[in-house]
């Protein structure tokens, strides 16, 4: 009888080894916190690929820059010190042309425009990516960028000597054509920077104005939908390579199932965000013509710049985007 037992509990502890031998653990930092759209989405994903995976890949999701800062999560992924990230692809644009793409102003304005770039810029993005030893697993576009700023801006000139957030390599460089002063700051240190005086003025979407409660700070928000940047999740090659195939599968699988949510999602908020601004005393402006002009002529440079650096792959991209 001893021995029956005794057999039977080196069973079950053999196979209670063996289930947690099978079961992987990943770690997936983003920088935002859960009331953004693309972490809500993320709780979801996260959920998804514990379903789809029968429990075998396990991801822990760490919001708000707790385990990396935006700028390092990239790193972190490649080096597999995190599995799997979340990135802005922007801030990467001093890297490589490819990740500067989405964030050149008024060159693809509005969602239907911005997917269709993302089709034509998807194919170099992984190659670039997989060079890096990543794997791109899906890509969402934040709302529409506009600016935040207390000042009144009917033009271009308007814009000359605020203290303007950069947060990548693209806001940046705006920051230099219309004569503003560049400081990096970014979104977990939003708030701090606005409340210091340290900037006045910014660039970014609705979203971000909300999550950071800018409108205690900024009263102003010129509606410019000037470009639809993107972040990707981003899964570190070798440790995709380790899962088994079904694993694999349920990630790629929770990954697409991801992707078209939080284009919808971000899609769907993008109204929701501008009225909780406006409830809470923003004032929604509608460019002015001669601001609209001067922003596309400074998106037309940036262009003209960037093909220069892209080469012919660059043009490759911007063909297929605008063909009809």
């Amino acid at each position: 009888m001893y021995k029956k037992l005794s057999l039977l509990a080196g069973s079950v502890l053999l196979a209670f080894g063996a289930s947690a031998q099978a079961q992987t653990k990943w770690d997936l930092p983003t920088a935002y916190p859960a009331s953004n759209l693309h972490v809500e989405n993320l709780v979801d994903f996260v959920k998804d690929v514990d379903a789809l995976s029968g429990g075998k890949l396990k991801i822990t999701l760490h919001n708000n820059a707790s385990l990396y800062k935006a700028p390092e999560i990239k790193r972190a992924v490649q080096g597999n010190q995190a599995q799997i990230g979340e990135i802005l692809l922007t801030n990467f644009a001093n890297e490589a042309p490819i990740y500067e793409l989405d964030g050149l102003p008024f060159l693809a304005t509005g969602y239907d425009a911005s997917f269709k770039l993302y089709q034509a810029q998807k194919p170099f993005l992984e190659k670039q990516l997989n060079k890096q030893g990543m794997t791109l697993l899906y890509a969402v576009a934040w709302p529409p960028q506009g600016i935040f700023a207390n000042r009144d801006i009917k033009e271009v000139g308007d814009m000359k000597g605020l203290k303007w957030r950069a947060y990548s390599p693209v806001t940046a460089k705006i920051a230099e054509l219309v004569g503003a002063q560049p400081v990096t700051v970014q979104q977990a240190e939003l708030a701090q920077a606005m409340a210091t005086g340290v900037i006045d003025s910014y660039m970014s979407s609705g979203s971000t104005g909300y999550d950071t409660k800018t409108y205690e700070y900024i009263k102003k928000f010129y509606d410019t939908e000037a470009w639809l940047p993107k972040n990707a999740v981003v899964v570190n090659k070798k440790a995709f390579d380790a899962l088994d195939a079904p694993t694999q599968q349920a990630l790629l699988k929770a990954g697409a199932q991801a992707e078209a949510r939080g284009w919808k999602l971000s899609q769907d908020k993008n109204s929701w965000y501008k009225e909780q601004l406006s409830k809470n005393g923003m004032e929604i402006i509608k460019p002015t013509p001669q601001l609209t002009e001067g922003l596309d002529k400074i998106g037309k440079r940036m262009l003209e710049d960037w093909l220069k650096k892209a080469g012919p792959d660059g043009q490759a991209m911007i063909d297929a985007y605008r063909k009809p």
